[in-house]
């Protein structure tokens, strides 16, 4: 059986084919964009101390020297550089050995934080001091503090044997936390949640040769 389609019939088809096909690219558009709207800026960090990824330097460790690193915070649009978000307020570092596990458990080993780094600054300087900086830097929960010592940064130390992988995480917060320097790692991660507007890592490998 032949079917007729009646005169204008198929503009309505086309106009509706058109409707429905244009709803979905701007749904998809709008998906693409996430919950937030579009995107701003993104956090990277580098290091003249040791490249991402490689191996972190005896002077940077808790066996050698035990001097934090140095830290440079950029921001960018693709690959354009670009300033910081107005929001910014303050930064955080977290540097745990993810090889280590705490008390037989999934827990890492927390080695370092930092918090209320000014949002103004542009990275950090090698050798942070200990406690409470002139800045406004706190130097908080880590092996040191858990240790009944004054906060401050505990590098790595892993003996012999295979590398151990520490991770430094950076974020770029809208807010100053009011935590103080005894605060635990769960303290500093749930002042942190809702807070965050950049993130970035860099990865450092390590292990005593004798």
């Amino acid at each position: 059986m032949t079917h007729r389609i009646r005169r204008g019939a198929v503009p309505a088809l086309i106009i509706a084919a058109a409707l429905w096909t244009g709803a979905s690219t701007i749904d998809a558009q709008q998906a693409g964009r996430g919950r937030g709207g579009p995107r701003g800026p993104v956090l990277s960090v580098t290091s003249t101390s040791f490249p991402d990824g490689g191996v972190i330097p005896m002077h940077n460790a808790f066996r050698g020297d035990n001097k934090s690193p140095a830290f440079e915070f950029h921001w960018s649009n693709g690959n354009d550089p670009a300033e910081a978000p107005a929001a910014l307020q303050s930064y955080a570092v977290v540097l745990h050995d993810v090889e280590n596990s705490s008390a037989r458990g999934t827990t890492d080993t927390l080695h370092w934080t930092a918090f209320n780094i000014p949002g103004t600054a542009k990275g950090l300087a090698e050798g942070l001091g200990e406690g409470t900086l002139p800045d406004g830097t706190v130097n908080g929960p880590g092996l040191n503090a858990s240790r009944g010592n004054t906060p401050a940064y505990f590098g790595p130390a892993a003996g012999v044997g295979p590398y151990h992988h520490y991770v430094f995480e950076f974020y770029a917060l809208d807010t100053k936390l009011d935590l103080p320097a005894t605060a635990t790692r769960d303290d500093l991660m749930k002042a942190m949640e809702g807070h965050v507007i950049g993130k970035a890592a860099y990865v450092g490998r390590f292990h005593a040769t004798e």
